[in-house]
């Protein structure tokens, strides 16, 4: 059985960058890390790290075991919490992971009546993911996923929310406004901008441009929504929008992508009995209006 701490310790080194850092931060003096270190190198015959000047460098053994501690420590710490949880007589937590950038507004209308509903229910929404949303929900880092691209697997669930069209946002004044649907020569001349998710996994590219062997003049990405409409409004970029994310947004128009793209929210879940509160959530979010 590996022991945690050679994990604990090579995720702190990678978070700091420094074995002094992560000593501090594990509570250990450096040579009670350095010998930790040499112990498990010893019972496994294999070296973690090299040193070069003052920096160090992972071998492919402690590449491996820092994955290992990115997918093993999360679960480990939740359980901890989970069991802390339960001695307090708190009721649970419920953790959201996003794979919906421009969801943010809606998940936040869910949030507030679930939170007065379910007052000893903690709830926590993250957009990080080491090993992507499917992993997250399957090794249980997280409880909900919600995903526009519902991936069946086993021991998973899915409850659509709502339905909506992918559209191209574009200024009024610009002359794509006025064309009832683009073609993908429209965007040879474009500036695309999208959140930074990668081109396999964004439907402006997967069932618009790539199928017809088009590419945008430019491609970059933003962070926030915010951001991504106002550079639309200001002429600057076209962006492939939620058709619901650009109501009352002024200054900015959706136009028809091709034939259409129809997409929905999805909630993937794990199968089997859960909790009241998670169900609570499930049907909470099913009824808000987008």
């Amino acid at each position: 059985m590996i022991d945690i701490q050679p994990l604990a310790i090579l995720r702190e080194i990678d978070r700091t960058g420094s074995l002094t850092q992560a000593a501090d931060r594990l509570n250990l003096t450096q040579s009670a890390v350095s010998h930790a270190i040499r112990r498990f190198e010893e019972r496994y015959r294999v070296k973690l790290w090299e040193r070069e000047g003052h920096k160090l460098r992972l071998t492919l053994a402690g590449d491996y075991l820092l994955a290992l501690a990115m997918r093993v420590l999360p679960q480990l710490e939740n359980g901890a919490v989970v069991l802390e949880d339960y001695a307090r007589g708190r009721r649970g937590a419920i953790r959201v992971g996003m794979e919906c950038h421009p969801c943010q507004d809606w998940l936040m209308r869910v949030v507030d009546p679930f939170l007065a509903d379910w007052p000893d229910v903690d709830l926590d929404v993250t957009t990080a993911f080491q090993f992507g949303g499917m992993s997250a929900l399957l090794g249980h880092e997280i409880d909900i996923l919600v995903t526009p691209d519902p991936t069946e697997r086993p021991g998973v669930e899915y409850k659509p929310v709502f339905d909506y069209e992918l559209v191209l946002a574009v200024a009024d004044s610009h002359p794509l406004a006025q064309k009832q649907r683009i073609v993908p020569e429209d965007l040879a001349s474009e500036t695309l901008i999208t959140y930074p998710v990668p081109r396999e996994r964004l439907d402006i590219y997967t069932q618009f441009l790539v199928p017809s062997h088009a590419l945008p003049r430019r491609h970059r990405t933003v962070e926030t929504t915010d951001l991504m409409l106002r550079l639309v409004a200001s002429g600057r970029a076209v962006s492939a929008t939620p058709d619901w994310l650009l109501r009352g947004v002024k200054g900015v128009r959706g136009v028809r992508i091709g034939e259409g793209i129809a997409k929905s929210i999805h909630l993937g879940h794990r199968t089997g009995k859960t909790a009241s509160y998670l169900d609570g959530f499930i049907d909470l979010a099913r009824s808000v209006q987008i």
